[in-house]
């Protein structure tokens, strides 16, 4: 019998299902079948912790930070004004929003999302970020990270948070990442990643792919993956303290994954916030 999670239809499905929920009732506190992050109540905390400033999170339209984020690519990626950035799986809109006034007037922000329940959240603060900011560079479009609605060579850096993981076929997000960025252009990925295998009793819990944990790859796997796609000076940069926060802070799902793991172990053990940079020749 095929594993329930390896169907790439089937599982882009449930994570497209997943997240149409949270686009939904995102303002709510959410169950431990739904996403990667903390509830919906503990979104700003969390974001604090892996890097944003309270200037940030207090100028982003209402409902952008929804709790989905591992780390803060963003900051990774040194946008400078005047740059074309790509946010792979752009939720509610979060990084979008945080990026577009580093990019300012003359940059642009490009937010690819596979979910329209996502993108009507985040297209509705719209109006809202240009009324506060001035700044009109801020655009969302509907399409799969395997299959970017971006043309060649067009950006100068890629940032995802926490969403490759999601994806059934990695090595192919990897290959349009390469594929859409500019000569000399970035990428800054926050994930999460892999120390070693999962047991089975976790990768097959289908609120632990949707919670960005099912799908995670080991770490030396995400290097193969970028320097397959022709990318360069990769380098990897664990952060387990934000799986150890999330313990401490009695998030569902990770209190229902430690109920799975093998006794004396703890999620940090097998799971980590990794963060991905790389430069495309």
């Amino acid at each position: 019998m095929k594993p329930q999670n390896s169907d790439p239809h089937a599982v882009r499905e449930k994570v497209r299902a997943g997240y149409s929920q949270i686009a939904l009732h995102g303002s709510e506190r959410r169950k431990p079948s739904c996403c990667c992050g903390m509830s919906a109540v503990d979104s700003e905390k969390l974001a604090r912790q892996i890097g944003y400033s309270a200037g940030e999170l207090s100028a982003l339209p209402d409902g952008a930070n929804i709790g989905l984020s591992c780390g803060n690519p963003g900051a990774l990626a040194a946008l400078r004004p005047g740059e074309v950035l790509l946010d792979l799986g752009s939720g509610a809109g979060f990084d979008a929003y945080v990026a577009g006034p580093k990019v300012g007037a003359t940059g642009r922000v490009i937010g690819v999302d596979m979910t329209p329940e996502m993108l009507a959240r985040a297209r509705k603060n719209l109006a809202a970020y240009r009324n506060r900011t001035g700044f009109d560079n801020v655009e969302f479009r509907l399409g799969e990270i395997e299959h970017l609605p971006v043309a060649d060579a067009n950006v100068d850096a890629v940032i995802s948070n926490c969403v490759i993981n999601l994806s059934p076929d990695k090595p192919q997000v990897w290959r349009e990442i390469a594929r859409v960025l500019k000569p000399g252009g970035r990428i800054a990925v926050s994930d999460l990643a892999l120390f070693k295998p999962l047991p089975d009793a976790v990768r097959e819990m289908v609120e632990a792919l949707v919670g960005c944990v099912a799908g995670a790859v080991l770490v030396a796997e995400t290097e193969r993956m970028a320097r397959d796609a022709g990318l360069t000076d990769i380098r990897l940069n664990p952060k387990a303290g934000y799986v150890d926060n999330l313990v401490e802070w009695q998030d569902p799902l990770y209190q229902k994954i430690t109920a799975h793991l093998p006794a004396g172990t703890k999620p940090s053990d097998y799971i980590t916030s990794l963060e991905v940079t790389a430069q495309k020749p």
